[in-house]
């Protein structure tokens, strides 16, 4: 039928606006970024598992190298401070060859805990070596390195208490400050206090 010499518009279909197109199509994409979700859960999940250390269940050097840039990075932006901390575990080679590598396992166990509950969530804490460890400390200019010792040697010897051990655990401990000018990254930050442990230049 002609109307005004145009063809009649036909009439809308209800189902077209108001059918189960417009919610299969919502279901759909509700659908897709469900799986969307899954997936990057699982990638995430995958990264983590990647860059953990099995023994401790820190992150492993990879894992520390990755998050301490992002809070690094973030720091800079925010205008914070940062600061590094490195310990290493004293006389862990003869807690190994007396005691037996079980006993040096536990060992870095009970040290990787301590620090987990020493630091806060903020903080990027990682095993970073056979018996090294890393603590970056977020929005914090350098601190008094003989508090965090005394405060972790406290912890240490309620361990050691609780579950008799025939050896202590002991450690070392050195600092240095982030410069965005001078180190630019973590690795360049953790390469300064390697070269400054070396050195003698820091506390321990």
């Amino acid at each position: 039928m002609l109307v005004s010499g145009k063809p009649a518009k036909p009439s809308p279909d209800a189902d077209s606006l108001h059918g189960p197109n417009v919610l299969e199509t919502g279901v759909q994409e509700r659908d897709t970024m469900r799986n969307l979700a899954r997936e990057f859960e699982h990638q995430i999940t995958a990264v983590q598992m990647a860059s953990m250390d099995e023994l401790t269940l820190l992150t492993n050097l990879h894992g520390f190298q990755v998050l301490a840039q992002l809070w690094l990075d973030a720091c800079q932006h925010l205008e914070k401070p940062a600061s590094l901390l490195v310990f290493d575990l004293d006389s862990f080679k003869r807690i190994n060859e007396v005691y037996g590598h079980s006993e040096g396992d536990n060992a870095l166990k009970t040290f990787a805990d301590v620090l987990r509950i020493a630091f806060r969530e903020s903080d990027v804490v990682g095993r970073v070596g056979d018996d090294e460890f890393a603590v970056l400390l977020t929005g914090s200019s350098a601190v008094e390195v003989a508090g965090i010792r005394t405060r972790l040697e406290e912890m240490l010897d309620e361990r050691n208490a609780t579950v008799h051990r025939c050896y202590d655990i002991r450690f070392s401990v050195a600092q240095v400050e982030f410069d965005p000018e001078h180190h630019k990254t973590a690795q360049g930050l953790m390469d300064a206090i390697e070269h400054a442990r070396h050195q003698g230049a820091v506390n321990f």
